[in-house]
């Protein structure tokens, strides 16, 4: 990952699979919320992560990718499935229960900005530096803003969910963390086979106890949504977010990040019929702002000073 950051420029065919990469993610928020209206959203986080491990193992198997040979690496990569698959994936699934699908969406966006700070909090090399702060500053703005003051004052489902979603951006940050520390040295198809097998590993128990025997006699709409979101959106989008990453870097995969809510909120409306509240676009204003100052080649840094 830091050799992506240093990566400044995007080529015609790295902007095609960055923009596919924003629709498959922009479209797995309606493809949950479709399969939640016939399965409990731990049941739904089971079969997303099962199913996507089935994919892709097979895949690593076929490319012969070296695999993990301790237990202290397996048991960093089912920490790792906790902390990017089992806890954001069950958060962000109960959250769209009680709000809509876009603005689920804008506050995923709040997860580079977690990046960040943890980063600085976890590594000497990644310090928060005034740009950095400020950009910070600008996200948690935009959160605040997205969910409203009377939101956040309240506690109802609606307000819940909204911070459950938050939390679950943080547990992303925590997870980027975790395998910069502990998962660096394995192949990126690897550690994400690694991790969907410790989530599922994690979320059949877990799911059993709280929902019960899933009922797998759903509709054709809950298995296309099932499928999508399953197959798609996560096994499809690890293979084509490690392609993107390499071609153009961290830096500019960080540019998916804004691009997803505009998808999400535009199928909201279309299928489902969403409205958004007016702080919601003004929130995902900042929280875009606040990826621009982060990021920095807008406001004139080189690859080198967003490293600083």
């Amino acid at each position: 990952m830091t050799e992506g950051m240093k990566q400044t420029t995007i080529s015609t065919r790295a902007w095609a699979e960055l923009l596919l990469l924003a629709l498959i993610w922009g479209g797995s928020f309606l493809a949950i919320r479709t399969a939640l209206y016939e399965i409990g959203p731990l049941t739904a986080v089971l079969l997303r992560t099962g199913l996507a491990a089935a994919v892709l193992w097979p895949v690593v198997l076929w490319r012969r990718l070296p695999l993990p040979r301790t237990a202290r690496t397996w048991s960093a990569l089912l920490v790792m499935g906790c902390l990017n698959n089992a806890i954001p994936f069950s958060l962000m699934a109960w959250g769209q229960l009680h709000i809509p699908t876009g603005l689920t969406s804008i506050l995923n966006a709040t997860t580079a900005i977690f990046g960040v700070l943890v980063a600085a909090l976890v590594f000497a090399d990644e310090r928060l530096t005034a740009r950095k702060g400020i950009g910070v500053g600008l996200g948690f703005a935009g959160v605040a803003t997205a969910i409203g003051p009377r939101d956040l004052m309240n506690i109802d489902p609606g307000s819940l969910a909204q911070l459950a979603v938050v939390a679950g951006t943080l547990s992303y940050a925590c997870a980027s963390a975790w395998v910069r520390a502990r998962l660096g040295t394995l192949p990126p198809l690897v550690n994400a086979c690694g991790m969907l097998t410790g989530a599922t590993l994690v979320m059949a128990p877990l799911a059993l106890a709280v929902e019960g025997l899933p009922d797998l006699a759903l509709s054709t709409r809950g298995w296309t949504g099932v499928l999508y979101y399953a197959l798609v959106a996560t096994a499809l989008a690890y293979l084509l977010y490690y392609r993107v990453l390499a071609m153009a870097g961290a830096g500019n995969l960080l540019l998916v990040t804004l691009l997803i809510p505009p998808v999400a909120i535009l199928l909201g409306a279309w299928v489902r019929g969403e409205t958004l509240a007016p702080t919601a676009y003004a929130g995902l204003g900042l929280l875009a702002a606040g990826l621009v100052v982060l990021d920095g080649r807008v406001l004139g840094f080189d690859a080198r000073s967003r490293r600083a």
